[in-house]
């Protein structure tokens, strides 16, 4: 998990879409604190701050620690609404953080090892099934990804959630064993594994037709 932040806010007095759009003309953005048992609070936050912590990778994941008039709200973003042309962000959730809360959230799932994967040295490609896994996790340890080891993975092997070591607290909310990605074997060697599949097969028929010959001889 990344090192917590810190955003200082100032309370909106008014909110709907107008009262909105005139927190963004003074170069702030409009966003909403809620949860932990509390009424929501209205805020607005630098856009330059969401900007940047936004593209700096971890947003949804870090814990942001929010100044709101001189009390200390610890939150973590929740979501977050981007303008479809300009791409800035236009509106951030936070929930509030209570002691012993858990969160679900979706966590990047990073591979390692891949020299150590004898399917890939033989040219097969990493078939990368979930970019992202979603995870349960303490509010106060999320962390900033899991990694799958590939070492020992060879053409059409499978890594399963199964495989990765979660850290302590966190678990899985999907109850099965699903992929996380898989090593495909290239156009070449898909080739050999289909004429070699093909000629085994041919064997297996004359061995069967050789057998069945000596049969019919038997009994004349």
């Amino acid at each position: 998990m990344g090192a917590n932040y810190q955003l200082t806010a100032t309370v909106r007095e008014k909110v709907g879409k107008g009262a909105a759009r005139a927190v963004r003309r003074q170069g702030l953005i409009p966003a909403v604190i809620y949860g932990g048992k509390e009424p929501p609070i209205s805020i607005a936050l630098s856009s330059r701050d969401i900007y940047f912590k936004l593209h700096g990778g971890g947003f949804m994941t870090t814990v942001a620690e929010i100044d709101v008039n001189g009390e200390t709200i610890r939150t973590l973003p929740r979501d977050f609404q981007l303008d479809p042309v300009t791409d800035q962000p236009i509106h951030v959730d936070f929930v509030r953080i209570t002691a012993g809360s858990t969160i679900t959230v979706e966590i990047p799932v990073h591979f390692a090892n891949e020299e150590a994967a004898p399917g890939i040295r033989r040219g097969g490609v990493l078939n990368v099934v979930r970019h992202r896994v979603e995870l349960e996790c303490p509010a106060d340890a999320i962390p900033n990804h899991i990694v799958a080891d590939l070492t020992g993975l060879d053409i059409n092997d499978s890594l399963h959630i199964s495989s990765i070591e979660l850290p302590a607290g966190v678990k899985v909310t999907i109850d099965r064993d699903f992929t996380i990605a898989t090593i495909a074997a290239p156009a070449g060697i898909k080739e050999e594994l289909r004429t070699a599949a093909e000629a085994a097969a041919s064997g297996e028929e004359a061995g069967e037709g050789e057998e069945g010959g000596e049969k019919d001889g038997d009994d004349s």
